[in-house]
């Protein structure tokens, strides 16, 4: 056998034993029972990637490009071709306009959205490729469970009816990721408003670990009675660097210092990942 036929087959078997490694220990770390929540770094925008035990995920919102295909790709294996879920939590650029190429280029074998429809070019595109990725397609609606795992759960909280007519923010789904004792509430870009509606309705069943600041941690949202029922640990912030909006205020992190809770931002740390086992959370 020639040299460089020998050098090919070197190569050959190097690859297959290093994908074969790398292939076990991405069962290895499922078999742990670890659920991983990914607040990515899309600059101006929300993305949140969930990974449960067992290997499923869930995408909610998507950023306004293509940067949440670069997040994606360091936290997907480079096989991984496909996600289960895809939450859009209401029709804002910022939120939906990097899913348009997500569907263009993973798979997706649901679609959650909610029941306002947007007004921009964006929407339109957003729904294009919606329709044409074949996916099965649900608007929701309070009291809905998405299961990811046998002990791993999206519960939506809001919208409880019907939100056509809505100003979008207003709109935005609601959902408490539970795993065991461990918990995660995200929000959306909702306002104050809806905030009280929800402490009005739930309560203290509304405590998590962690809560993602509605709207970017704008004044207008994480009212101080939120706070203080949520009482989260860590208060997350999806924003991008000197944005035009000012997110995240300055009185809203205020508000949620004086609350007791831990905030942290996107534009400070990059993408920001918890792990869990359902008994104690950490950030990786």
């Amino acid at each position: 056998m020639k040299r460089k036929s020998l050098y090919v087959l070197w190569l050959v078997i190097t690859f297959l034993v290093f994908l074969n490694i790398f292939i076990w220990v991405q069962v290895v770390a499922q078999d742990k029972g670890i659920l991983t929540v990914s607040f990515l770094d899309v600059g101006q925008g929300d993305a949140i990637f969930i990974e449960a035990p067992n290997g499923n995920q869930m995408l909610i919102d998507g950023g306004k490009g293509r940067a949440v295909l670069k997040e994606l790709g360091k936290k997907m294996a480079f096989y991984d071709r496909s996600i289960d879920i895809v939450l859009a939590t209401h029709p804002d650029k910022d939120h939906i306009g990097g899913l348009i190429d997500v569907f263009k280029r993973l798979d997706v074998g649901y679609i959650i959205t909610t029941s306002v429809a947007g007004k921009t070019k964006t929407y339109d595109f957003f729904e294009a490729r919606a329709d044409a990725e074949g996916a099965v397609r649900v608007v929701a609606k309070r009291g809905m469970r998405i299961f990811l795992d046998k002990d791993v759960f999206f519960e939506v909280l809001y919208p409880d009816r019907c939100v056509e007519g809505f100003l979008p923010n207003d709109a935005s789904i609601v959902g408490k990721l539970i795993y065991g004792d461990v918990s995660f509430l995200l929000t959306g870009d909702i306002s104050k408003k809806i905030e009280k509606y929800l402490v009005a309705i739930d309560g203290n069943t509304l405590e998590s670990d962690v809560l993602k600041l509605g709207h970017h941690g704008s004044k207008n949202s994480s009212a101080e009675i939120f706070l203080g029922v949520v009482s989260p640990q860590y208060g997350v912030v999806s924003a991008g660097h000197n944005n035009r909006y000012g997110h995240p205020h300055k009185e809203t992190i205020e508000r949620v210092v004086e609350s007791g809770i831990t905030a942290i931002s996107t534009i400070n740390y990059g993408t920001i990942v918890f792990e869990t086992d359902g008994v104690g959370i950490w950030r990786k």
